[in-house]
């Protein structure tokens, strides 16, 4: 391990940063704490420009050096997650039902780490911009930012961001060379029919009967018409219908989420959701009411950004401690809006750990927040190495 001694020494305020912000969460588009503290401390360090308000809640400094004119830009993310806390921790969340699940109060604090050293430093040569985001969860807070102009007002060459991995050993980094996280989708099919006493089902024309045939039928999309080669899952997560046992219900609904990565399996597998429910219906005499909502895009990093990124790790974890083609991953991430604007790469860092990511037992570890500060650090070098 070898992390910027600077920042190794000052890890104890790193730490009580992450734990304020973890006693004090907030959900997307309400991060007003947080972005307030996010500013306080980035003027302090001397930052050379503190914008507030983008995207709502979003914030941005920019740091200068030298007389270079490459750009690039770091994001970290700042809400929370709707759960309830059930650490048991000292500095637990203050805020019921709210709760830094997924790790945001870590991803902030590291990227604050490293604005505080390269204030102090300036061992860069050009402009780096540090992009503080809400609403990851969910709610779109990269694409809210870029609508009001983020890379008009300030025009990174390239981007990047950063996410704790439980699931990765701590102290290890992966960084996929192309596709890192999925297409996120969802659908809500209602079936309408006719109701009636349950001891009459001839009367009636039963929603819920076509409802087991139609999760059955669309688990097919993916498990016998798509490429095994070509990650894709279509989860049916909710089914809703009736209320009595003795009534068949007139209606029934049926929702859930698809994942993928290319845009011609993601536009297949809307288009065959319609057609399978629209075929269910019929043979069931009900009628079938389909809406699809499309989440955020595939996270795919730019084979180069990600090879730069890679080498940045290294520098801090060794080589061995890299990995350099992980297998991507379902979940998706709205960096992903970023990527398609900019060339750029997203790494997961490892930090180990039972709990997993949106468990009411998380806690970022807060031993990988010099780890993670010292990375974006060395980014920053390499991709605007002074002169």
């Amino acid at each position: 391990m070898r992390l910027i001694p600077e920042i190794d020494a000052f890890k104890d305020e790193l730490t009580s940063w992450r734990r304020h912000l973890h006693e004090n969460p907030e959900l997307g588009y309400e991060e007003r704490d947080t972005a307030r503290f996010v500013a306080e401390k980035l003027r302090a360090f001397g930052v050379d420009e503190v914008h507030e308000g983008i995207g709502e809640t979003g914030v941005v400094g920019v740091l200068r050096a030298g007389k270079g004119e490459g750009s690039v830009l770091f994001r970290a993310d700042m809400d929370a997650l709707p759960i309830e806390e059930e650490t048991n921790l000292p500095y637990a969340s203050k805020r019921p039902g709210t709760m830094h699940a997924c790790g945001h109060d870590g991803h902030t604090t590291m990227l604050l780490g490293a604005a505080r050293h390269l204030a102090a430093s300036r061992d860069f040569d050009g402009t780096v911009y540090l992009m503080f985001q809400p609403a990851e969860e969910g709610k779109g807070g990269a694409k809210a930012m870029l609508d009001e102009g983020l890379l008009e007002r300030f025009p990174a060459e390239r981007v990047f961001g950063l996410h704790n991995w439980p699931s990765l050993p701590f102290g290890r980094f992966a960084m996929p060379e192309t596709a890192a996280m999925a297409a996120v989708d969802e659908f809500l099919i209602t079936l309408t029919g006719k109701g009636g006493h349950a001891a009459m089902p001839h009367q009636t024309r039963d929603p819920l009967l076509a409802g087991c045939g139609l999760v059955q039928a669309l688990q097919g999309i993916v498990s016998r018409e798509t490429d095994p080669l070509d990650r894709a899952v279509l989860s049916v997560t909710t089914f809703n219908a009736g209320h009595a046992h003795n009534v068949i219900p007139e209606t029934a609904t049926i929702g859930g989420t698809v994942r993928s990565f290319l845009p011609e399996t993601r536009a297949r597998i809307e288009e065959r959701i319609q057609a399978v429910a629209d075929a269910l219906a019929l043979a069931h005499r009900v009628s079938a009411e389909t809406s699809y909502r499309h989440g955020y895009p595939a996270t795919v990093n730019h084979p180069a950004e990600a090879g730069i990124g890679a080498d940045a790790a290294a520098r801090v974890v060794g080589e061995d401690g890299v990995e350099r083609a992980p297998l991507p991953a379902m979940v998706a991430e709205d960096f992903a809006y970023l990527l398609e604007a900019k060339p750029g790469s997203y790494v997961w860092m490892g930090t180990g750990g039972e709990a997993g990511l949106h468990s009411p037992h998380f806690d970022f570890n807060d031993e990988a927040l010099p780890i993670g500060a010292s990375y974006w650090v060395r980014l920053a070098s390499a991709l605007l190495p002074a002169a």
